[in-house]
């Protein structure tokens, strides 16, 4: 399989480019509306046709690139049926797979984050994980709005990502400090806040007081819309 990985430096948002190297088959996971311009580049560059444009959640920070793919590539768009949109060509759900050439992502609902956060998963002995903002390198995404949880996150990572094998690679939503990477048995052992027990994570999460997101008023309503502005 085909993997790049690419990074949106204004929001740290990674975006995630897979293909089955046979068919050149592929999805995009996460891609940021400023950076269509350098996805659609790479994916013509490889000879490759994109499939479908996949979202860890609606995010609160970027504006996603996924309407501006299907305008320009002819793909699909795929996000949670939680989040009850109207423009997505597949609502997907806890078990779904989407196919691309001879490889599939299954679908992991890991709300917490929002109510519509989901993570993918490969196939095969190398499995990698793209947790969207549910599990971050070494800490997690906040929990205070968008329908958030912090007993649903601590759950759903514990449950869905932490019963995983060690070696499953982790790859986050965002990183601020230039980590590309972890992995299950590192973030199950090392991560501080989620080795906590439930109730001193949800104590914790419930007193971190961040400040609201800057793009949030602007950034949400596009989404809803796939990233139509």
């Amino acid at each position: 399989m085909f993997f790049r990985q690419f990074l949106e430096p204004v929001s740290s948002t990674w975006t995630y480019l897979l293909a089955d190297r046979a068919t050149g088959d592929a999805v995009i996971i996460d891609p940021v509306l400023e950076t269509v311009d350098r996805d659609i580049q790479n994916i013509l560059d490889l000879g490759l046709t994109l499939r479908w444009t996949l979202e860890t959640h609606v995010h609160a920070d970027h504006i996603t690139g996924a309407a501006a793919l299907k305008d320009r590539l002819g793909c699909q768009t795929g996000v949670s049926a939680h989040a009850g949109l109207d423009c997505v060509d597949r609502a997907l759900v806890h078990g779904d797979r989407v196919t691309f050439g001879g490889h599939a992502l299954t679908v992991v609902e890991t709300p917490g984050h929002t109510l519509c956060s989901l993570s993918y998963l490969t196939d095969g002995p190398h499995r990698m994980a793209f947790t969207g903002d549910a599990l971050l390198i070494r800490g997690c995404g906040r929990t205070d709005f968008q329908n958030g949880s912090a007993s649903k996150l601590y759950q759903a990572i514990h449950r869905e990502i932490f019963s995983l094998p060690d070696d499953t690679t982790v790859y986050p939503g965002h990183d601020y400090n230039g980590r590309t990477a972890s992995t299950v048995g590192e973030e199950r052992r090392l991560n501080p806040r989620l080795t906590k027990s439930e109730a001193d994570f949800v104590a914790l999460m419930a007193g971190l007081n961040l400040p609201r997101p800057k793009l949030i008023d602007v950034a949400v309503p596009a989404n809803l819309q796939c990233g139509r502005v």
